[in-house]
This record gives structure tokens, C-alpha cells and sequence, in this order.
């Protein structure tokens, strides 16, 4: 790592009403970095809480210049949060962890040592010992895993980790948003960074409050993870896939139609109409349906081609 920047580690906590940890929190992560002599800073992103935990960051950063914050108007999303903490972000290294202290700030060292010695870009935590109920989230959490491996072809056995650690580089190549937080590394390797490892860590019982996520976070979990695979395969030639149904779909019908017509006027001794016959709307819906599917590639084309995608999160403050 080149110890001449500026700054060595960035730490990005997003954070929605953990104000009962965040002091606890705080704390730990100072002892770590004074401890690693690192240049650091420290970027918190308030996902639009309703408790104290905004005026403990306000307060923090006007003792400790290494303090950056903020906060939205409203809960955008853990998504959103990072984005806008990865924008921030200025550390050769950054660092991102849960605040309801489940991540152990002291795991920071073994992350940044592997991320280095090793060569990754990135280093995701494995929670190998979860601390959650059974039903509600461990064995909920190992099929959505297995899943997420079997469709993005990543090793990793934690992909919902909130304790990772990235090469700045990776981070400012990324657009994170949606719910696409939980596919970070496949987000990464779709931009060509699959230098990816992972690393068991330590995985504490929740301390204070109760957690901000149900079960359907599962199921928009795996609902994102087909759309991401379809928008990384697609994204930016989605002719290929609608244009090619559609062609197919044309094709079908247009045989269809002429086989009747053949039938019609050399074969056919029955003497029905052509829209008696079960083959004439076949034939019609699919030309029907792949003019559809054609026409709805065509204009993904267009949009692709002309729309830049703003941020769509608001600021309140920022420190």
C-alpha cells in the first residue's frame, strides 16, 4: 500500500436509529485505527433516523476532524447509503460495517492485511457462527447464499456480510442502488475486479434495539439478484435478448401463416375457413407477441443509449 496518500483507510457506516451504539462503536473503531497508525476518516450515513444517533455524529466531528457525515432526509436505503458513502470515500482502502455492533471493529486489520498481502480487491467477511434466531434469519440467510453463488458464480458463502474491505478503486467504479447492496462483489466483477476473498469473522449477538430487516428482505433479495444478472448480461444490449425472442417469435408465426396459405390452396378439401383452424391464432398471437418483444428491445435500446441515471437520494446535512 502506498503510505504517501493522503489517507489510508476509509470507513463507511450507514446507520438507521442505532443511537444506543453508536458511542460503543465509535470507540472500538479509535482503539483499532491509533492502535494500526493509520490515516483515517470516518464517513456515517444516516439513513434517515428518528432517534439521537445524528446529533452523537454531529457532535464527534467537532472534536475530530477526521469525521465526515450524512444525512438524509428520509430512509433511502442501505443501497443509498453506501453510494454516497463510497463517493466520499478517499481512503486507499475502504472499509464498510454494520453500527448495531454485530461487526467487530477490531476484524479491520485482518481485512486490510489480506486485501494486501494477497492482492484482492476485495475481502468480504464470512459470519461462519451467526447469532441469529434459527428460522428467521440462519437458515433463510444459507439458501439465499447458496443461490446467490449458483447464479453469480462467486465462491462466497457470506455475500450479505456488512463487513468488507475494497480498494478504492473498485468502490468508485461501482454504481450501487436499489436494493444491490447484498451484490457488491458480483457488482465488482461485472466491472472487472474478481480479485475476490473472503475472511471468517467474528459475528456478535445485537447488543441494543432490534434488527431493521424482515424476511422479505430475502425475497427482494433473490427478486435484485435476477435482475442484476439479467442487467449485467443485457444492461447494455438488451436488443440482444428482447430482439432475438421477438425475431424467434416472428419467425414461428410468419411459418405458421405461410404453412395455412400452402394448405389452403393446394391442400385443403374440407373447405373450412383459415380462422376455424386452431393454427391461424397460434399464428397470430406469436407474430403478435414477438412484434412485442421486438419493439420493446428497440426502445430499451434507446432508452440505454440516452438516459444517464441521477442520484436519487436528498441530503439534509452534511458535516
Amino acid at each position: 500500500m502506498n503510505k504517501l496518500s493522503v489517507t489510508d483507510v476509509s470507513i463507511v457506516i450507514p446507520f438507521l436509529d442505532e443511537a444506543e451504539s453508536l458511542p460503543e462503536l465509535y470507540e472500538q473503531i479509535m482503539e483499532v485505527v491509533l492502535k494500526s497508525a493509520w490515516s483515517y476518516e470516518i464517513i456515517f450515513v444516516d439513513d434517515g433516523s428518528h432517534d439521537d444517533g445524528w446529533d452523537f455524529v454531529r457532535s464527534i466531528s467537532k472534536t475530530n476532524p477526521f469525521i465526515k457525515g450524512i444525512k438524509f432526509t428520509r430512509n433511502y436505503g442501505k443501497s443509498q447509503a453506501l453510494h454516497v458513502g463510497f463517493e466520499l470515500a478517499q481512503g486507499e482502502v475502504v472499509f464498510t460495517m454494520d453500527a448495531d455492533l454485530q461487526d467487530n471493529p477490531h476484524e479491520l486489520p485482518v481485512l486490510y492485511n489480506k486485501l494486501i498481502n494477497e492482492n484482492l480487491d476485495i475481502v468480504s467477511g464470512w459470519k461462519k457462527i451467526r447469532h441469529d434466531p434459527l428460522f428467521g434469519k440462519t437458515i433463510p440467510s444459507k439458501f439465499f447464499n447458496w443461490t446467490a453463488r449458483r447464479f453469480s458464480g462467486i465462491p462466497l458463502n457470506d455475500f450479505n456480510c456488512g463487513l468488507k474491505a475494497y480498494k478504492r478503486e473498485v468502490v468508485k467504479a461501482i454504481h450501487v442502488h436499489g436494493e444491490m447492496h447484498r451484490y457488491i462483489p458480483l457488482l465488482a466483477k461485472h466491472a472487472g475486479y474478481s480479485a475476490i476473498g473472503e475472511q471468517v469473522v467474528v459475528h456478535s449477538r445485537r447488543k441494543y434495539g432490534k434488527t431493521k430487516f424482515g424476511l422479505d428482505r430475502f425475497v427482494k433479495g433473490f427478486l435484485d439478484l435476477i435482475s442484476l444478472v439479467f442487467v449485467q448480461r443485457f444492461g447494455k444490449r438488451p436488443m440482444h435478448f428482447f430482439g432475438l425472442i421477438g425475431s424467434l417469435m416472428l419467425l414461428t408465426g410468419f411459418c405458421f401463416a405461410i404453412y395455412l396459405g400452402i394448405d389452403k390452396l393446394y391442400l385443403e378439401t374440407e373447405g373450412r375457413l383459415i380462422t376455424e383452424r386452431p393454427e391461424f391464432y397460434i399464428s397470430l398471437t406469436t407474430m403478435i407477441l414477438g412484434s412485442q418483444f421486438f419493439l420493446a428491445g428497440f426502445l430499451a435500446e434507446l432508452i440505454m443509449r440516452s438516459k444517464q441515471k441521477a442520484p436519487n437520494y436528498t441530503v439534509r446535512e452534511k458535516i
